[in-house]
């Protein structure tokens, strides 16, 4: 997952409002979203290359979603990424114990955001700080660097959501198929080159080998209900599915 952009309201009816791409290689096996056959009341997309997923909710309204720090110089960790947020949907532990327990393990995953909480409270973790954080009212944006670092792609969703918070969620699926590029004076310097930094500087990415695999869109609710409706997508930005789900 590439770029999250949410609204925590715990006073409202509706206390997380959340727009995500999940940007990976075509080429890499996944699952779309549905409840998991060997895990029910997780539901979830999944990668099926290492079992994990980058954004799910469970039957009770836990929450976890993810995104990966861009560092040139980092090196892969032993163990997914994808199993921080699946972990947290399959367990009981309360998102501050979780990720208390996850801090101390950090080093063994390469960089990452992690997004965990419920319809009571919602935390940030940013592996590089190391200090888990949790969130109060607000409207936040995660791509592949710190919370709310000022990328022009997640200034533009952030301020989109802002704009459609009371929309319908096929509002929120269009804002998340923007693929304007800013100009290249704007873009961040990561160390993955500049042709390379205006392929990801945009909402929605599109190429033959890499690209924006999944839309999602998540309501959790005061009371623990939610919905969310996940779009799929394969090279070139063509649609291959879309699943809503409601709970």
């Amino acid at each position: 997952m590439c770029l999250i952009v949410f609204a925590w309201q715990p006073e409202s009816p509706t206390v997380l409002r959340l727009a995500a791409n999940r940007d990976e290689f075509y080429s890499r096996p996944s699952a779309a979203l549905s409840e998991w056959p060997d895990a029910p009341g997780v539901f979830a997309g999944r990668d099926l290359q290492a079992g994990g997923t980058w954004l799910g909710v469970t039957a009770q309204g836990r929450f976890a979603a993810l995104t990966n720090i861009r560092d040139s110089r980092q090196k892969a960790g032993p163990r997914s990424r994808g199993a921080l947020t699946a972990d947290y949907l399959l367990g009981q532990e309360s998102a501050p114990a979780y990720l208390d327990r996850i801090m101390r393990d950090a080093t063994e995953y390469a960089g990452f955001n992690l997004l965990v909480g419920d319809a009571q409270q919602l935390w940030h973790f940013n592996s590089q700080e190391g200090q888990p954080r949790q969130l109060e009212s607000g409207i936040y944006g995660l791509s592949n660097a710190s919370l709310d670092t000022p990328w022009p792609k997640l200034l533009r969703a952030r301020d989109a959501l802002s704009e459609r918070i009371d929309g319908v969620d096929e509002d929120l699926l269009e804002m998340l198929s923007d693929s304007s590029q800013p100009a290249d004076h704007l873009l961040p310097d990561t160390g993955v080159g500049l042709a390379t930094e205006r392929l990801l500087s945009s909402v929605f990415i599109a190429s033959a080998t890499y690209g924006t695999r999944a839309s999602t869109v998540l309501n959790l609710k005061q009371n623990g209900g939610w919905s969310i409706t996940e779009r799929s997508f394969g090279p070139h930005s063509t649609v291959l599915d879309e699943v809503a789900l409601r709970r």
